[in-house]
């Protein structure tokens, strides 16, 4: 199978890609490097240094397209709406209708941010629209469009440093760097952590199997912790002390996967430990 990963040297696009190549497909990576890193790519895979917006300037005979292209943290997309809006809404449309044109099917990469506010911030809004993007092709064009929506991934690969980085991988760098662990708020906030292996697993699942889901396939592992047992962990390992910075805004209370679809559907079962990976480190 000819596959297309946009977002392909990512945190999630390579781990997804290594996979794809494991398996014997034909892969091919759009990204246009402003997150993801050129040391991220892997050997036999063709890649593409190429903007979302003109993914029409790719081959034309992808069997199918896994969407992970996105600017994809809360924080930064207060400050620059207007790409967020470009990159991960128009961005999106413009994935269908190229899937439109040459007949591939759509993994499109949704959001845990789906369950709160939509309108709390630029990110959760247009990740929304991306959502709503895909079900209008799905619906009106009949088009094989899959929605699967991500919780908290963290492991090996993730973004240590800068805007991008999530707290399991911002809080290792304060850790390499003998800094202290901020904590954003109170601490109590939950989160729903999956393993990065899990997530593939779970896309890769999708990808393959002939199964319709009527919505979106929920990849998370159906417990939360808050970021107060998160940092006691992390204080088992390492020993480092914390401290707390101003609430923001966009910072909702609880992550948790809804529904177990996957599991039931499709057989995914999520094995990764967050408690295990954080002693690992």
């Amino acid at each position: 199978m000819k596959i297309l990963v946009t977002g392909g040297v990512g945190f999630i696009g390579t781990a997804l890609i290594k996979k794809l190549l494991d398996e014997g497909h034909i892969v091919h990576s759009l990204d246009n490097y402003k997150i993801g890193s050129l040391e991220n790519e892997i050997q036999g895979c063709y890649y593409h240094n190429v903007d979302i917006e003109n993914i029409h300037l790719m081959d034309k005979d992808f069997d199918l397209i896994f969407h992970l292209a996105a600017l994809s943290r809360i924080q930064p997309s207060f400050n620059n709406p207007e790409e967020t809006f470009r990159v991960n809404t128009i961005g999106t449309q413009k994935v269908c209708e190229f899937a439109r044109y040459i007949g591939a099917k759509v993994i499109y990469s949704g959001s845990s941010s789906k369950w709160h506010d939509p309108y709390q911030s630029p990110y959760a809004a247009c990740k929304h629209m991306g959502e709503e993007a895909c079900k209008m092709y799905k619906k009106t064009y009949g088009m094989d469009i899959e929605i699967v929506r991500f919780y908290n991934v963290y492991g090996p690969g993730e973004i240590v440093d800068g805007d991008w980085a999530a707290v399991i991988g911002k809080w290792r760098r304060q850790v390499r760097d003998n800094e202290p662990i901020t904590i954003v708020g109170d601490g109590e906030q939950r989160r729903d952590f999956t393993y990065i292996d899990d997530i593939i697993d779970g896309l890769w699942k999708i990808g393959m199997k002939e199964i319709k889901h009527k919505d979106a396939w929920e990849l998370g592992t159906g417990q939360n912790y808050s970021i107060n047992e998160v940092y006691q962990m992390f204080k088992s390992k390492f020993n480092v002390e914390c401290m707390f910075l101003p609430n923001q805004q966009g910072n909702y209370k609880k992550t948790l996967r809804k529904n177990d679809d996957a599991i039931k559907r499709l057989g995914w079962l999520p094995t990764g430990s967050l408690v295990h990976y954080i002693q690992s480190l």
